[in-house]
């Protein structure tokens, strides 16, 4: 303190008045800091200056209009289509990109990505084996229908009507069967409505076209149900089951029945 003036008088170093009048605060006196240093920085400030390293790295090594989660709103600021987090600057996205949550979402994205592939090269051999076989399905061309002949007849023991069909296939493939099945009136598309009155038979051979026969949807005797194939000349022969004659044979057996009972009577007799 001075003595010609009432009022005290604080006499400051000169290093710290020099700093005062600068405009600065004085890092080099902190404690634990060396002269000419600058000071201790604390963590706050490191992690400062971490970010702004970050960003200039960033910014020299990326390129932004490549990245694809980068997407400028109508308001002028950034966001992460990736993380969903908003951002004023660019800088402040490449820093963002650089941190932890960014950086986990890119792992579980790739990760995604490879077992998508994975996927597909597991699907890709039955598909390649699908379009194989419908190429090869589609590559066979067909020549024509069959000729064929149908007989109708009689059975002259049992009067049972007859069905007889011969289907020629000259030019069989190779190795190739002809082969038939029945279809119900409810299974085809050709005729509409349905008549449930009727079946068809249907005869396939490659490289023919599929022919069909409409015939009556009626009981079959199946025990005289024949097919042959010989000399590229395929026959289907089937007998339908007659009622009339199912109740005349029932009735010939009641009597032949009848009888013996009558016979075993009398000789017990």
């Amino acid at each position: 303190t001075s003595t010609r003036s009432s009022s005290p008088v604080i006499v400051l170093p000169l290093r710290l008045a020099v700093g005062l009048i600068v405009g600065g605060i004085d890092r080099q006196n902190r404690v634990g800091s060396k002269f000419g240093g600058g000071g201790v920085s604390s963590s706050s400030q490191s992690d400062r200056e971490r970010k702004e390293r970050l960003k200039q790295l960033a910014l020299e090594s990326i390129d932004l209009a490549k990245d694809p989660y980068l997407m400028r709103n109508h308001l002028g600021t950034y966001e992460c289509k990736l993380c969903l987090t908003l951002h004023t600057n660019e800088a402040n996205y490449l820093a963002h990109t650089q941190g932890k949550k960014h950086q986990q979402g890119l792992a579980r994205r790739a990760h995604l990505e490879k077992l998508r592939e994975e996927r597909q090269n597991k699907a890709v051999p039955s598909a390649t084996t699908d379009a194989t076989t419908m190429s090869s399905k589609k590559q066979r061309i067909k020549i024509g229908r069959p000729a064929y002949q149908v007989f109708k007849s009689r059975d002259p023991d049992t009067n049972q009507r007859c069905l007889t069909f011969e289907v020629a296939y000259p030019e069989i493939a190779d190795g190739i069967q002809p082969r038939h099945r029945f279809m119900s009136a409810f299974e085809q598309k050709v005729e509409t409505p349905p008549d449930r009155r009727y079946q068809y038979l249907i005869f396939a051979a490659e490289p023919y076209e599929t022919v069909a026969f409409k015939v009556p949807n009626e009981p079959l005797d199946r025990n005289k149900f024949v097919s042959h194939w010989k000399d590229t000349k395929f026959t289907v022969t089937m007998y339908y089951w007659d009622k009339d004659n199912d109740d005349d044979k029932k009735k010939q057996d009641k009597k032949v029945i009848k009888k013996e009972e009558e016979d075993s009577k009398m000789e017990q007799d």
